[in-house]
């Protein structure tokens, strides 16, 4: 799993890095920010584990905060540190690891943590918890983390933009309803774990954790890919009153469950 992924991940590196720049992935970065930003102290030592291109470790460093980022790609950690350098920033460290091995990492070190791609390709169950367990042992005594998931939920109803082709199968409507998905790179663009908000949430409930909130990183644009293109095509400042309230609906029950994206704010 670990180096398909990586594979994965080295191949698309720069993709990644321009992936949260279109204006319908833009909406997922501005409420991701304003989770981090309601929840996050003001100053602290970040880790941004799973930091892909370091997208929101320049943010966060930036703003002052002293980031450190771990990722398994290489090639995304290289991009990363260019951007730091682009930036005139500094880090306490590009580490190249896996999610699964922070043993390099003291009890009681960071304020916040990110963990918004690891559990995305994470199959089993047990290697997930101990994730939750690593962070929550690493993490100083009331820090926040903050976790995402790949929500079937809304990965449905994304589907008639991005794989509508694969519900030729009728049974794969109830899959993505009733199921915790693992998929290969056979089924899926990489190895990847699907599940939904309380299949998530029940998971991270096994963790020493306490849950703060849950949020969809979509908002109610989820799903709506064409319609914000053709927003933001008719005017810039409808389109960024869009992505204003969307990253600040985020948390609203009535669209959290339904995002392609699934982010769970805990304190330890």
């Amino acid at each position: 799993m670990k180096n398909e992924v990586t594979e994965y991940y080295n191949k698309i590196a720069i993709h990644e890095l321009e992936r949260l720049n279109n204006p319908y992935s833009l909406i997922e970065f501005e409420s991701t920010m304003f989770l981090i930003k309601k929840y996050f102290p003001n100053r602290g030592n970040i880790l941004d584990l799973g930091s892909g291109p370091g997208r929101y470790s320049v943010e966060l460093a930036k703003s002052g905060y002293d980031m450190t980022l771990l990722d398994l790609s290489q090639a995304e950690l290289d991009i990363a540190r260019e951007q730091f350098e682009e930036h005139g920033l500094s880090s306490h460290g590009f580490h190249c690891s896996c999610a699964l091995d922070l043993d390099q990492f003291a009890d009681n070190h960071f304020d916040s943590i990110l963990v918004l791609g690891p559990m995305y390709h994470i199959h089993e169950e047990s290697d997930r918890i101990k994730v939750q367990n690593n962070v929550h042992r690493i993490l100083k005594k009331d820090g926040i983390a903050i976790f995402a998931y790949i929500n079937t939920w809304g990965a449905l109803k994304s589907s008639l933009y991005e794989l509508s082709d694969s519900f030729h199968d009728k049974n794969n409507f109830k899959l993505m309803l009733d199921e915790d998905l693992k998929l290969d790179s056979k089924n899926a663009f990489t190895t990847v774990h699907f599940t939904t908000p309380p299949q998530a949430i029940k998971e991270m409930q096994k963790s020493d954790f306490e849950i703060i909130s849950y949020a969809g990183a979509e908002s109610f644009v989820s799903g709506m890919n064409l319609e914000i293109r053709k927003v933001k095509e008719k005017s810039k400042n409808l389109y960024n009153n869009y992505i204003k309230a969307a990253a600040e609906y985020c948390e609203k029950p009535q669209y959290r469950d339904a995002t392609e994206h699934l982010v769970i704010v805990v304190k330890k």
